[in-house]
């Protein structure tokens, strides 16, 4: 893994043997599941497009044992949560749902938020949309970088996400983001495959150069390497929290 800056000597205490527990509920009279693990301050964790909580379970349990409480829910359409009604399959109604689903978990501070791929997207215009739910945000392989033509993206993303940013470009949320100055961080896989290096540019372009972790692996590198995500993720946790100059 490599970094840009001076590790922080703030050590995060992990829990040596949490475990995720998943719950079904009901938001907005509509069925969801989220898997809960961990004792410590909120982190709220998204997956990536075709998968679920269920799918990162074990990167859960390690993100845990950073010392967090990890909120990690099935995003609207996968892992038995409802979708979305139509007309809501946009940023802003990804974001209105996490905002809601972040109240009624109880969390009484905002959160770490953490996205992974097409939850990247989600986390970012919940970030952009819910300052007061959000303190930090880590994009893990995240979409939401402007891409040409030339360099697309693999990512699937819903039709009235794509028609409402030009194609997933969510460049203006960030560059408000980097205004506000709330903390942001890059974690990437360099053997990315789905999302190209130009997107990861754009995306440190437009929030002036935050810290960036590299690892190696692929665009799936959380789900396949839950040890080295855990370690990463720690690292990444416990680093000075800088704001865009």
């Amino acid at each position: 893994m490599t970094h840009h800056q001076h590790p922080s000597a703030n050590i995060l205490h992990p829990d040596p043997h949490p475990t995720l527990t998943s719950l079904e509920s009901q938001l907005d009279g509509r069925a969801i599941t989220y898997g809960v693990a961990g004792e410590g301050p909120p982190l709220v964790f998204l997956h990536g497009w075709g998968s679920s909580h269920r799918t990162y379970r074990r990167s859960l349990v390690r993100l845990a044992r950073n010392g967090a409480r990890v909120l990690a829910p099935s995003l609207p359409g996968f892992g038995g949560t409802a979708e979305l009604p139509r007309g809501e399959r946009h940023p802003a109604g990804y974001a209105r749902w996490l905002g809601r689903f972040i109240d009624s978990v109880g969390a009484t501070e905002p959160v770490t938020l953490v996205g992974h791929s097409f939850g990247g997207g989600v986390a970012i215009q919940a970030a952009h949309d819910l300052p007061d739910h959000v303190a930090r945000l880590v994009l893990v392989n995240s979409i939401g970088g402007a891409v040409g033509n030339g360099h697309p993206i693999r990512a699937e993303l819903p039709h009235e996400w794509r028609a409402t940013t030009g194609g997933g470009d969510q460049t203006r949320q960030l560059d408000r983001l980097a205004d506000r100055g709330l903390p942001v961080t890059l974690l990437w896989a360099r053997g990315d495959q789905v999302i190209p290096r130009a997107g990861l540019e754009s995306l440190r372009t437009a929030l002036r150069r935050p810290p960036v972790f590299t690892v190696a692996g692929s665009h799936e590198w959380p789900v396949g390497d839950p040890h080295g995500f855990g370690h990463a993720m720690r690292t990444v946790l416990a680093w000075p929290q800088r704001v865009a100059a």
